[in-house]
């Protein structure tokens, strides 16, 4: 009996050997695999993609890009979004239709929060913000009949409006759209470690060129009119989520003493009165994330609080400014061990 065991043995070794030697060698040559890192700009923002891979892909994720643009783009006067606000004639693609019943599902799940129709709003105030006097009641009351998510449906092919002087805009959730689509398309090439950077917005996969989870910075909210400050509030070591930041920096004013985002809520037409100054999402996809970290802004600590013990998945760190004006940090508890200050 024994004599049988170590013949099994004795023929079970080799395999063992190879199998260990041939585990080493995959091991050594997914180590000497370099980094590519491309650099470039989009959607009137800078990307930075650093992906394992022995081709430099930057052509190829450039055409991706070009097809998120040709669809969701409001600064490309032939894209798909151009033609739905111009109320031209247009054929919606995939992408389109991805993303309009993302931004629908979470305009409902945030009761109207995060809405693709409040551009003419936020355009409106940011002329007011900049020349130091509100827009009057007359010009609010009279933007907020084209303002709502519910007043747009995608019917069939095509987009159904209840006015056609109601205006999409995907700035709020298509950056983070454009990071997955980048993401997938590395995927689909089997690369396996990348960081997909567009505008703040992040997908991060496996790990970084130091073979550890990759390093996010989140940035504190400081007045900053030449976006040139990017002090670091936190650093998050993630792999395998995606992450986008709303209110960041730059967009505050002062009332009583105390600052406020410049964050306009759809429902009232009025810019946000709360504490909430940054607001930071992990989620299992960046569009996803990109759209709540707006939503939250809009509606403030408390409220969104309440999104987050409904959607499991999501996590946050919000930066909020307290009763004496200083910065304090909430996060989800799941986050705490993932961060670095």
């Amino acid at each position: 009996m024994n004599h049988k065991k170590n013949k099994k043995l004795f023929w079970q070794l080799p395999f063992l050997a190879l199998l260990i030697i041939g585990t080493i060698l995959i091991i050594k040559h997914q180590n000497e695999i370099p980094y590519q890192h491309n650099k470039g700009f989009v959607f009137g923002t800078v990307y930075n993609i650093t992906y394992q891979s022995d081709k430099d892909l930057q052509k190829e994720i450039e055409a991706e890009l070009k097809k998120v643009d040709n669809s969701l783009s409001t600064f490309n006067k032939q894209s798909i979004i151009s033609k739905i606000n111009n109320n031209e004639p247009t054929q919606l693609d995939e992408m389109f239709v991805e993303v309009f019943d993302k931004a629908k599902f979470i305009s409902k799940e945030t009761d109207g929060a995060f809405d693709i129709t409040v551009a003419p709003l936020v355009n409106l105030w940011g002329f007011g913000f900049k020349e130091g006097k509100n827009p009057s009641k007359h010009k609010i009351d009279n933007i907020m009949q084209f303002i709502g998510y519910e007043k747009v449906s995608l019917i069939g092919k095509g987009i159904k409006k209840t006015n056609p002087k109601i205006m999409l805009d995907c700035s709020a959730i298509a950056k983070g759209y454009g990071t997955d689509v980048v993401a997938r398309f590395l995927k689909k090439n089997d690369i396996q470690n990348f960081m997909v950077e567009i505008g703040g917005e992040i997908v991060v996969s496996g790990i970084s060129e130091s073979r550890s989870p990759w390093k996010i910075g989140v940035n504190k909210p400081v007045e900053d009119k030449g976006n040139e400050n990017s002090e670091i509030q936190a650093i998050l070591h993630i792999t395998n989520k995606a992450m986008a930041t709303s209110g960041n920096y730059r967009n505050f004013y002062y009332k009583g003493g105390k600052k406020y985002a410049h964050t306009i809520d759809p429902k009232t037409g009025y810019p946000v009165q709360h504490s909430l100054l940054s607001s930071t999402v992990l989620a299992n996809d960046c569009a996803t994330a990109d759209a709540y970290a707006t939503a939250f802004m809009v509606m403030g600590m408390e409220k969104a609080k309440k999104i987050l013990e409904n959607h499991k998945e999501l996590l946050a760190y919000f930066i909020y400014s307290d009763h004496q004006g200083k910065l304090k940090v909430w996060c989800s508890p799941k986050l705490e061990k993932k961060l670095s200050h």
